[in-house]
């Protein structure tokens, strides 16, 4: 374990040898941000939320079906051959099928938009409940599609992470009660997975295309240590929560600060950290009012003009938050995700955080106008992406080659109400292999309407997926049956760990560097 304390040299005591120092310059980043879920501007919230559910069966639907046949083509029990059922409605009693549909939970403390409509309740927020299954084990399962329901049941169901909005292939057959009994489940499983520099052919000189990842992970980089090619790193840190009180990690956020521009530390580690080619801040830059100056709400005086309290707002975080930018930004890029405490829209996929909300760090934003070439996913163009880079989250990009999907944390949040445990990991596993970044979207994690698409659906496999503002770090590698290997990351909130994670960007490795004043 190597602290920050560890790496500063006693010779920087010493007198000045006299020598000239080198110039260290920053790595260049190779960036191809994609636009997977820009929302439009003229965007509508009239029609109806079902189409999503409809647009995800028809998109994941014949990958299942793949999966499924090819596991219960001749499977025979009983001397009965299990056969294909289009439709759930099409299922019959003692016959041994499978059907393929949308998983719904059916959970006694999961929000019901109709029941507070029953109730005449205003509908204000979305719900803050830690869970939505209750000890009694009262939840159900059901299996869905546009033709009608049927109520699962079995204890192979117990093996498994299902939340509502997940497409599974179940084979079995319906018992006296009308429930349908499952044997065995499929999912689609990952789907395919671009080669490495995809967006950005040609690929450098001497890149490898394929991924070479290991399963190794570094629980305290050494900035201290430097070798003859140190490969490119991103830096990802999430949970910076700045307030607009005194805040109790300020030494760590300074810290952190002059460990990014490679600052009071020695030459060796200030020639391995110039090798960090981008930051990624993963949502929640600024903190909750009420968790940091609770006093301010009591004190604060209750005149409201048109129901909104002028006296509520706060600059002062926003403002601390753009100067931390506008002091990174001459020396790195930087990508913004927006969080559940950001100054963003609520509903799923949140859009960038506006510039306006930058008066310093904005110069360094894209200059309107400055088209690039289109990517092969895309048939437009789009602007230049500058030093600052808003983006919306979920996020999707290419960075040094690798696919990368990053959210700021509330597709996992959810996802964890649904199931008694804690191995998120496994979670994030599990939406990588159901191919769904957002699976209880919109149903308990307010989503924007589509009609036209469903970009939730991952099409393409990451090659790294991380998750922000969770309660500590964590990653893992995972596979797929047609070579695919994904990098998960949990990404630890620096205002609770004060912990960043690094990613080597030629093997993957990952490592976290702690801050402790």
């Amino acid at each position: 374990m190597v602290t920050l304390d560890e790496v500063v040299d006693t010779s920087l005591l010493q007198k000045p040898s006299g020598e000239a120092l080198d110039l260290l310059e920053r790595s260049e980043s190779n960036y191809t941000p994609l636009h997977s879920f820009a929302l439009p501007k003229d965007r509508q919230y009239q029609q109806q939320f079902a189409d999503i559910y409809f647009l995800r069966l028809t998109k994941i639907k014949p990958a299942v079906e793949a999966v499924a046949s090819a596991a219960w083509a001749e499977t025979i029990l009983a001397g009965e051959t299990a056969t294909k059922v289009d439709r759930v409605l099409d299922v019959r009693q003692g016959q041994l099928c499978w059907v393929v549909g949308t998983v719904y939970m059916d959970m006694p403390l999961k929000p019901s938009v109709l029941e507070d409509v029953v109730k005449d309740r205003w509908i204000s927020a979305p719900t803050t409940s830690d869970h939505y299954y209750a000890e009694s084990g009262s939840e159900s399962c059901s299996l869905e599609d546009d033709s009608g329901r049927i109520r699962l049941v079995g204890n192979v169901l117990r093996d498994y992470f299902l939340v509502t909005g997940c497409i599974i292939g179940v084979m079995g057959t319906e018992n006296a009660s009308g429930d349908f009994e499952v044997i065995d489940l499929k999912f689609a499983d990952l789907p395919p997975q671009p080669e490495r520099w995809s967006l950005s052919k040609p690929a450098p000189k001497g890149s490898a295309r394929k991924p070479k990842i290991k399963e190794e992970d570094v629980e305290m980089a050494d900035v201290s240590s430097s070798s003859s090619q140190p490969s490119k790193k991103i830096a990802i840190v999430s949970g910076l929560e700045f307030s607009g009180t005194d805040t109790s990690y300020a030494m760590e956020l300074n810290l952190l600060l002059e460990f990014l521009l490679g600052e009071a530390l020695d030459p060796a580690a200030q020639s391995e950290l110039s090798q960090i080619s981008r930051l990624i801040i993963a949502g929640n830059s600024i903190a909750r009012p009420s968790d940091h100056d609770p006093a301010a709400a009591a004190d604060k005086p209750h005149n409201k003009k048109y129901g909104y309290d002028s006296s509520s707002y706060n600059p002062i975080p926003s403002q601390l938050l753009d100067t931390f930018l506008s002091s990174l930004l001459p020396s790195i890029p930087i990508t913004l995700l927006p969080g559940a405490l950001d100054p963003a829209n609520t509903s799923y996929p949140q859009q960038p955080i506006h510039s306006a909300m930058f008066p310093q760090a904005r110069t360094y934003t894209s200059t309107p106008g400055v088209p690039t070439a289109p990517s092969p996913s895309s048939s437009s163009s789009s602007e230049t992406p500058g030093w600052l880079d808003p983006v919306t989250n979920p996020w999707e990009g290419e960075v040094e080659g690798w696919r990368v999907l990053g959210t700021g944390g509330q597709n996992l949040d959810d996802i964890c109400k649904y199931v008694d445990s804690e191995d998120k990991l496994g979670m994030m596993e599990a939406m990588c292999r159901w191919r769904c970044s957002a699976p209880t979207a919109p149903d308990t994690l307010w989503s924007y309407p589509f009609q036209d698409d469903e970009p939730f659906v991952m099409k393409e496999c990451p090659h790294l997926y991380f998750v922000g503002s969770q309660t500590e770090f964590g990653t893992k590698i995972i596979e797929g049956s047609q070579g695919q290997m994904v990098r998960l990351v949990l990404v630890p909130s620096f205002a609770a760990t004060k912990e960043i994670v690094l990613i080597d960007t030629e093997t993957l490795d990952v490592s976290k560097v702690k801050f402790t004043a």
